[in-house]
């Protein structure tokens, strides 16, 4: 495997509920100065021209500092934008398949939701998975039913990669993520829906850290 590494540590996820790209665009300067280590655009209903505009102008925040940014679900964006990777839902394409068409430095991230999912996370093709949702969220109507961690330390007992967790998890939570064996964790509303999204971000991934460090 030909792909560089990264720190899954904390996963800013973008959502439309920020504004339109300009507000998208500010939120996650903002998150990228508070520490962040991976940004995902992510948009279900947007058009791929729409998405591959945002993305460039998110990629030139992000390669600055040596983020890497993933494209949700859209393969076609990734390459557009030249974003460093893919994650994928359970009822995207396959790993296989986004493999087939993507440059073989580009990352794979894929949600695994319960132990049903577990045979599509093949080592060979995926670089890191999110697990969850923990709780139910707000900002994903259709997710799957909440795994608690004690469902998330399964899962991640069960995969050979990286694990983040993911769903309505916070800087009052995330350490207990990374209790039950996560890497890292991925947010929406706990950066982009502080008053002060840098800051946010910066104890956030100060609070992983230390946790990271507990785990050990």
């Amino acid at each position: 495997m030909n792909r560089p590494r990264f720190d899954p540590a904390v996963i800013f996820v973008t959502d439309p509920g920020i504004g339109d790209a300009a507000a998208v665009e500010r939120c996650v300067a903002a998150a990228v100065r508070g520490g962040v280590t991976a940004v995902q655009l992510r948009d279900k209903h947007a058009a791929d021209a729409d998405l591959i505009v945002l993305a460039r102008r998110l990629k030139a925040v992000t390669a600055a500092v040596g983020v890497p940014l993933f494209i949700n679900d859209r393969v076609p964006v990734v390459e557009a934008a030249d974003a460093d990777g893919v994650h994928l839902g359970q009822d995207d394409v396959s790993p296989y398949e986004a493999r087939r068409q993507l440059a073989t430095h580009r990352l794979v991230g894929l949600s695994i939701t319960a132990t049903d999912d577990l045979g599509t996370a093949d080592p060979h093709l995926v670089d890191y998975c999110g697990v969850g949702p923990i709780f139910a969220t707000a900002t994903k109507p259709d997710a799957a039913t909440p795994i608690g961690f004690g469902g998330l330390a399964a899962l991640v007992r069960a995969l050979p990669m990286p694990c983040v967790a993911i769903g309505r998890i916070d800087a009052d939570t995330a350490a207990e993520a990374i209790g039950a064996g996560a890497a890292g964790v991925a947010v929406v509303s706990a950066i982009a829906g502080a008053g002060d999204p840098e800051s946010a971000a910066r104890h956030l991934v100060a609070v992983v850290r230390q946790a990271r460090v507990a785990a050990r």
